[in-house]
C-alpha cells in the first residue's frame, strides 16, 4: 500500500510540474512552407525567427515565461487555412509569425482574425494581407507597390544613368509568376511605368510551375527589350537565366522582385558568371552598409554560430528584425489578448535607420508598417551587394548582365 501511495504521489507531483512547466510557456505559432516548392526560402525566414526567439529565452523569454515555437507547414492555402486553425484551436498559441509568401499569408490571417489571435507577417508583400480591415494582423516588411516602385524607379534613377541613355528610350519588359505575389507586383509595376512615361513593351505572366521559359523569352527578344523586371521564385527564376542563355538573349539590365534572385542556392544553380550584373530589389541582404544597418553582422556571426554556414539569402535577417519587434511589444503588453496587443503596437514609434534591416517601425492603423524600403542590389562576384540607396551602398552599379 505504501508503495502504491509513493508511485501515486511521484505522479501527481511530476504530472503537477508539468503542468506548471506549461503554464510558464507562451506558445507562438511558426507558419512557414516548410516542405514543396517554397521551402528553401520558407526555411530561410523561419531561421530569423528561431534565432529571434532563441535570444529572446536566454534572456528570460517573455516576462519570465519561456516561448516555445510551435511550427506549422504551409504548402498551399488550403494546408495555410488547415494548419493556422491547429495552431489557434488545438495548439492554443498567443500569436502566429509567418510565412512569407502572399497566397499562404491571405488564407492563413483570415483564420487567425476569426480566432482572434494576432498574426504578424515578416515576410510576404502582397498589398491586401493588410487592406482587407484584419484589425489583428500586423506587418513589418515592404508591400508589393513598394518592390514595384523602387524596381521601375531604379531603371530611371541608376540603369539609365549607369549606361549614358534617356530613361524613356529604354524597352521595358514585364514577366511574372501568376500567383498573387506576381501578379500584384506587376499590377503596381505598370502603374508605375505609365506615371513615369516609360516605355513599356511586353507584360507576360506565366505559371511557377513552369517547366519551358523559351516562349516568354522569345516574345521579349522579339520586342527588342532592353530591361527585364522579373517577380519570380526560385525554381523559374533559375530556369529564365539558363534559357536566356539558350537563346542568347542578352538585355541591358535583369531587375528581380526578391523571390529567387535573393538566394545564394539560385546563384549556384544558374552558375555565378550567368547572374553576374543581374540587380534586385529586395530585402536588406548581408552585403550592406552596417552603419545604415545596424546589428547585421552581429546577425550573421549568429547564424554563422548556430547553423553553420552563411545566411542564404536575406529573408532570415528580415524575419528576424521583425520578429523582434512583436515579441518586444509582447513583452510590453498588459496581457496577451489580441486588444492589448494591437494597442501597443500602434505606439511603436522606431526611426529609420535603427534596426538591422535599416528600417524605422512605425505601423498604420491597417497594421502596415509605414518605415519600410526596399534597397537595390547586384550579383557582382557570387554575391549580392547593396548598389542603392548610397547610405546603405557597399558597391557602385555594373552594367551588362552575365556574359554580355
Amino acid at each position: 500500500m505504501k508503495l502504491i501511495w509513493k508511485v501515486a504521489l511521484a505522479t501527481g507531483l511530476a504530472l503537477g510540474a508539468t503542468q506548471a512547466s506549461a503554464q510558464q510557456a507562451v506558445k507562438v505559432g511558426a507558419l512557414y512552407p516548410f516542405s514543396g516548392g517554397l521551402a528553401l526560402l520558407g526555411d530561410e525566414s523561419f531561421r530569423g525567427l528561431e534565432i529571434a526567439v532563441e535570444e529572446r529565452n536566454a534572456a528570460g523569454g517573455l516576462n519570465g515565461k519561456k516561448i516555445e515555437l510551435v511550427r506549422g507547414d504551409a504548402v498551399d492555402p488550403n494546408q495555410a487555412v488547415g494548419e493556422a486553425r491547429r495552431l489557434t484551436s488545438v495548439e492554443k498559441v498567443s500569436a502566429i509569425f509567418g510565412t512569407y509568401s502572399s497566397s499562404l499569408a491571405i488564407a492563413a490571417t483570415q483564420v487567425a482574425q476569426l480566432a482572434g489571435v494576432p498574426y504578424f507577417e515578416l515576410g510576404a508583400i502582397s498589398d491586401p494581407i493588410t487592406e482587407r480591415g484584419l484589425k489583428y494582423v500586423f506587418r513589418t516588411n515592404p508591400t508589393s507597390k513598394d518592390f514595384a516602385n523602387r524596381m521601375v524607379d531604379s531603371v530611371i534613377e541608376a540603369v539609365a544613368p549607369a549606361l549614358n541613355l534617356d530613361p524613356k528610350s529604354l524597352k521595358i519588359g514585364i514577366i511574372h509568376e501568376d500567383s498573387l505575389y506576381g501578379q500584384t507586383v506587376s499590377g503596381f509595376q505598370q502603374a508605375r511605368a505609365k506615371e513615369k512615361g516609360l516605355n513599356l513593351v511586353e507584360t507576360l505572366p506565366y505559371s511557377a510551375k513552369s517547366v519551358d521559359l523559351t516562349p516568354v523569352i522569345l516574345r521579349l527578344k522579339s520586342a527588342g527589350v532592353d530591361v527585364v523586371l522579373q517577380t519570380s521564385y526560385q525554381n523559374d527564376t533559375v530556369l529564365f537565366f539558363r534559357q536566356m542563355k539558350d537563346q542568347g538573349f542578352k538585355p541591358k539590365a535583369v531587375i528581380g522582385a526578391g523571390g529567387g534572385y535573393s538566394t545564394r542556392d539560385t546563384a549556384q544553380a544558374v552558375g555565378n558568371e550567368n547572374i553576374e550584373g543581374a540587380l534586385n530589389v529586395d530585402f536588406p541582404q548581408y552585403r550592406t552598409n552596417s552603419q545604415a544597418a545596424p546589428g547585421i553582422d552581429e546577425f550573421v556571426k549568429k547564424y554563422q554560430s548556430k547553423y553553420g554556414i552563411p545566411p542564404r539569402s536575406g529573408h532570415s535577417l528580415t524575419n528576424y528584425m521583425g520578429a523582434n519587434v512583436f515579441l518586444d511589444a509582447m513583452t510590453a503588453s498588459k496581457d496577451l489578448k489580441a486588444d492589448s496587443i494591437r494597442e501597443t503596437l500602434l505606439k511603436v514609434d522606431v526611426p529609420v535607420g535603427k534596426t538591422a534591416t535599416g528600417w524605422g517601425v512605425k505601423f498604420d492603423e491597417k497594421g502596415q508598417n509605414t518605415r519600410v524600403s526596399p534597397f537595390l542590389m547586384q550579383w557582382q562576384g557570387g554575391e549580392l551587394v547593396t548598389v542603392f540607396p548610397a547610405e546603405a551602398a557597399v558597391a557602385k552599379l555594373k552594367t551588362g548582365v552575365g556574359s554580355n
